[in-house]
């Protein structure tokens, strides 16, 4: 499995014949889908050999990071940057972060060969139609919530679970009824 890409002079830092060891992943997710933060949640609690950042795509700290990196292609397509300059998508990327985890390098060195790339990136376009499904039904009148307690709701607007809003408003002290 070969890095899709790495800025100019990244490798040379490190390694001049360019076999550049991977000490380190930074995993671009999108923070606003079910999916992606189950996953980024998932991984942060896996024994990692290889340390994982997880950082959400298209956050100010990504941009930081990664200033001449499509930020625009990092919220469509799992991205995971080595910190040697190597660039991985897709099912290249998942199988990057298996690799990184103690428990499941076996299973990535598996799905590195041609076979299992193939089924690799089967899993890939299910998670992909999952995300689609998702976000038809978030547009289509539904309550859209993220994982940071937020949920916008087209009837009612943005609120947040610590508020309590959502919840069956109580009645006040003046005797009103909820909802007057």
């Amino acid at each position: 499995m070969t890095a899709v890409g790495a800025p100019a002079g990244a490798a040379e830092d490190r390694d001049a014949r360019g076999d550049v060891p991977v000490r380190r992943l930074t995993v671009l997710y999108d923070a606003e889908c079910p999916l992606c933060t189950y996953l980024r949640n998932w991984l942060v609690k896996q024994r990692q050999l290889v340390p994982l950042d997880l950082v959400p795509a298209g956050h100010s700290r990504a941009r930081a990071l990664f200033p001449g990196l499509d930020h625009a292609a990092t919220l469509s397509d799992i991205t995971v940057i080595g910190d040697g300059g190597q660039i991985y998508r897709g099912a290249a990327a998942w199988i990057v972060c298996m690799w990184a985890l103690r428990d499941h390098r076996a299973t990535a060195h598996r799905m590195a060969t041609p076979a299992g790339m193939k089924i690799a990136k089967q899993v890939v376009l299910g998670a992909a139609k999952y995300r689609e499904h998702t976000r038809d039904r978030q547009a289509g009148g539904g309550a859209y919530r993220r994982a940071d307690g937020w949920t916008y709701d087209p009837k009612d607007g943005w609120f947040h679970e610590a508020y309590g809003y959502g919840d069956e408003p109580a009645a006040c002290d003046s005797s009103c009824r909820p909802g007057d």
